[in-house]
């Protein structure tokens, strides 16, 4: 018999590599093995849940069986690989060995985890997955008072997802503004703004140095004195490429599993994509450059080698309160920023010495202007 295609990680990046490769193969052994239930979803919907109202099984998409039939795979779920052994092709579950003619690795990020003392610890919930989201929604029933570590993207989906499923939100930061690796000064207050008016407020600059637990729930004590009352807490300071298992195996890391533009790793027939992997350098935990991965991959998978590029990838962020998209610089560019508009309506606009927009942050109105910015802009990998 054939050794499948095997690929670790059924998220957005593992199955829809297996989905374009369907398209084009229908034939080849697939195999696909997760640690966790194997549920078809979609990862950003996650911070569009409480909003809508929705359970985690309101976000799943499709059971496994279903998605082993669509796909004509067989689908492993609850099923941690132990080790890879990229000189024979053959991966490790427990004692068993697994052939593989092809190995892709689309298992993701994890969560950034920091100490924090007191006997609530356990209390803090990062929210990565679906069975995470389900975890939060049993623990979050009845309760009022959310505290978010992480005023990132993530942090500041959440925070207005929460306010609009009726949750009171503290927001705690070592950092000046929202978003700061992301967003112009003026489009994060732009976007702090227009949470505060929801009623969210932000600790910015302190961090969290111990959870108790009292009579009524939990205290929070901030590094700076501060004790915020709250029920429960959500950690959202940031995600880390799983790339243990891969330089164990002798692939070549960074920040992420290292990737040339057809998405190979260090050693033939074993490629990566998604939130694990770093292609050509640039490790995007976005939605868009996954799908173009996908494609890319599966033209290879299919005997077709394709290399992937990416144009514009524009960064939707979730903060109805306050519309946002944001398009920041390539990396290695140099320019100026100038801004225009006023309270929620932000157009922040980058351009190198000759003019060229290089990229932006629109907040409110102004992001009516992204599509016509988008014309302007660079690939970020040509």
């Amino acid at each position: 018999m054939n050794a499948p295609v095997v690929i670790i990680g059924t998220g957005l990046a593992g199955y829809n590599v297996a989905r374009e490769f369907r398209k084009l193969d229908s034939e080849t052994p697939l195999l696909l093995i997760t640690a966790d239930d194997g549920r078809s979803y979609s990862k950003p919907m996650l911070s569009t849940g409480f909003g809508k109202n929705k359970e985690a099984d309101g976000l799943s998409m499709a059971e496994p069986g279903a998605m082993a039939e669509q796909l004509k795979a067989q689908v492993l779920t609850h099923t941690r690989v132990s080790g890879i052994d990229p000189g024979h092709k053959r991966l490790w579950i427990g004692e068993e060995a697994v052939a593989y003619r092809d190995l892709i690795l689309a298992w993701g990020a994890e969560t950034v985890r920091v100490p924090v003392e007191g006997d609530a610890a356990e209390l803090i919930f990062p929210i990565n997955d679906l069975e995470d989201y389900a975890r939060f929604r049993a623990a979050a029933a009845g309760k009022r008072r959310v505290l978010l570590l992480g005023a990132g993207l993530i942090g500041c989906e959440f925070a207005n997802d929460l306010i609009l499923g009726c949750y009171e939100i503290d927001l705690v930061a070592p950092c000046e503004q929202v978003m700061p690796t992301l967003l112009h000064p003026a489009a994060a207050a732009a976007v702090q703004a227009g949470l505060e008016g929801l009623g969210a407020r932000f600790h910015l600059g302190p961090v969290l140095n111990r959870l108790q637990r009292t009579a009524d729930g939990l205290e929070a004590h901030l590094s700076d004195g501060e004790v915020i009352p709250c029920d429960l807490v959500v950690s959202a300071i940031g995600l880390r490429p799983r790339v243990d298992l891969a330089a164990a195996a002798g692939l070549q890391t960074n920040r992420g599993i290292m990737v040339d533009r057809h998405l190979k790793t260090s050693h033939a027939n074993i490629y990566a994509l998604g939130d694990c992997a770093e292609v050509d350098g640039l490790n995007l935990l976005y939605v868009m450059p996954l799908m173009t991965c996908a494609r890319a991959l599966a033209q290879t998978l299919a005997g077709n080698a394709t290399a992937v590029s990416y144009g514009p990838m524009p960064v939707t962020v979730k903060t109805p309160v306050c519309p946002l998209v944001v398009s920041p610089p390539p990396r290695g560019t140099e320019g100026v920023w100038s801004v225009e508009g006023e309270g929620a309506d932000i157009k922040a606009l980058c351009r190198d010495s000759s003019g060229r927009l290089l990229g932006y942050a629109l907040t409110g109105s102004a992001v009516m202007e992204k599509l016509a910015l988008n014309k302007e802009l660079p690939p970020l990998l040509a």
